[in-house]
């Protein structure tokens, strides 16, 4: 194997240790040892890669964001209505979550750096913005109930689906999250949505970038 490739590999090789160590343990109660052990590598292969425990942090957080922004413009390319864009990105993003156990520590990583450093800005809150945006287009294409208020239905989606991660997390590992978030769904959007409006388009996420 070229060195380049050999170098690539171990670099991969010790986040998705440390991803596995941070989702079982959070980022205080994993070791460096364990990730060590985890990984099969010494520590001077380690260092060569990350300076510290904290950079693969950075780095494991650094990469969800990254995937998040590819989720949202594949979703964005499909051309679907805002609400099965946001039907369509909640799903992608359950399934992934169950799958990715890098994923997965990222996101806890991000969420947890938020509670424990007051003054970090809240990836809940943009979020919540995030998702107001495609309900608030919905409202203006009539897609929504008279009455609705879009800004509520971001704010309990978002929170339903923080819930049911958390839930899923704690009791199967992020196993039963997609099936939470498709409850989550369609429990919600039948209750907001105007009669015509209707989940269009195949919903099958698009194949992993």
């Amino acid at each position: 194997m070229p060195q380049q490739d050999r170098a690539h590999a171990t670099r991969e090789a010790i986040l998705h240790a440390a991803a596995e160590e941070f989702d079982r343990l959070g980022y205080e109660r994993t070791s460096l040892t364990a990730v060590l052990a985890r990984a099969g590598l010494t520590k001077g292969a380690f260092y060569f890669h990350f300076p510290s425990k904290e950079a693969v942090a950075d780095a494991l957080i650094e990469r969800q964001g990254e995937l998040w922004a590819r989720v949202r413009e594949a979703w964005r390319e499909r051309g679907a209505d805002p609400l099965s864009t946001l039907h369509g990105m909640f799903v992608e993003s359950a399934d992934r979550m169950a799958a990715d156990v890098v994923l997965r520590a990222g996101v806890r990583l991000n969420a947890d750096r938020e509670v424990g450093y007051p003054g970090v800005p809240s990836t809940h809150v943009m979020w919540e913005k995030l998702v107001a945006a495609y309900v608030i287009e919905a409202a203006a294409r009539g897609d929504l109930r008279p009455g609705v208020d879009p800004e509520a239905v971001a704010r309990t989606l978002c929170s339903a689906a923080l819930g049911s991660r958390l839930i899923s997390s704690a009791t199967t590992a992020c196993a039963d999250f997609p099936e939470r978030m498709r409850e989550v769904l369609g429990y919600v959007l039948p209750c907001v949505t105007s009669s015509g409006w209707k989940l269009s388009g195949s919903q099958t996420a698009p194949e992993p970038a």
